[in-house]
């Protein structure tokens, strides 16, 4: 069956679509191509409200609400920023009614957006697996440079799953490319008074998703060039947990240099991304 479906499940009885539930999958990477032994796990969140779903990190979140309370109070606190830190910079956003999902992520100072024009040619398979509570069916795509084996439960009914995937007949429980690099299997579910509200801090750039690649490419040669090519009164360059660096920093060459050297061991190691490149 190869049937692109609705983000948004046909179904869905008034009250169960009334509320927002958290889906919290466990996800594990091997981000490091030239070392597979790196393996890297983290929470992440799958916010489905009636009109949309958000995907994002559990510490993003927490992230989020540190430094609103840091902001209040006056005080920063470095050391609780990076036990905050994670490996999924980015969000996905789905909107059930336009079917539209966007993609955000940093790159420098400024976040870009855009929005997915690719979808999923999933091909559903008889084979069946219970998880968890759930009994699961599996499903396989390709997308983005990996081929992917999915399993869907038609007990949760949702349409939607971790990260882009979508588009099966009920939840996406379990996730994985065929290569062993990454995986999101869900963990725990629960009701919530409403989806995660996450703040932009810098210009949100929204860009066509080809653009956003070459952006992302320079990025990767010359990640400096980033943050040096904005002229004065130009907010500073974030710093790895997404807060924007003191002035001290931006006046100061040798720590510029150290913020260079941090950024440059960051992109070494997490040379074997979600998508890969297009073949050219």
């Amino acid at each position: 069956m190869k049937k692109a479906l609705s983000f948004a499940g046909i179904a869905i009885s008034s009250l169960l679509f009334s509320q927002t539930s958290r889906f919290v999958y466990q996800a594990t990477m091997k981000a490091n191509s030239a070392d597979k032994t790196d393996v890297r796990t983290e929470n992440v969140y799958l916010d489905v409200s009636p009109e949309r779903s958000v995907f994002v990190a559990e510490n993003r979140v927490k992230r989020d609400s540190l430094m609103e309370r840091m902001r209040t109070t006056g005080n920063f606190n470095r050391d609780a920023m990076e036990n905050l830190r994670s490996n999924i910079e980015y969000t996905v956003e789905k909107d059930f009614k336009t079917q539209k999902s966007v993609f955000k992520q940093r790159i420098g100072r400024d976040i870009y957006a855009y929005e997915e024009d690719r979808t999923f040619d999933w091909k559903i398979l008889p084979e069946t697996l219970i998880i968890g509570n759930y009994k699961a069916q599996k499903a396989t795509s390709s997308f983005a440079g990996r081929n992917w084996n999915a399993w869907f439960t038609t007990d949760v009914p949702f349409q939607d799953g971790p990260y882009k995937f979508s588009g099966l007949p009920g939840l996406i429980v379990k996730v994985e490319d065929e290569a062993g690099d990454y995986s999101f299997d869900l963990k725990e579910t629960k009701k919530i008074s409403q989806a995660a509200t996450l703040q932009d801090r810098g210009n949100v750039l929204k860009v066509k998703r080809a653009d956003f690649d070459k952006q992302q490419a320079k990025f990767l040669k010359d990640p400096m060039s980033f943050f040096n090519i904005a002229g004065p009164g130009a907010p500073p360059p974030p710093s790895a947990t997404g807060a924007p660096s003191p002035p001290v920093m931006r006046n100061n060459p040798q720590r510029m240099k150290e913020m260079e050297t941090r950024i440059k061991a960051e992109i070494a190691k997490n040379s074997n991304p979600i998508e890969l490149p297009e073949k050219k």
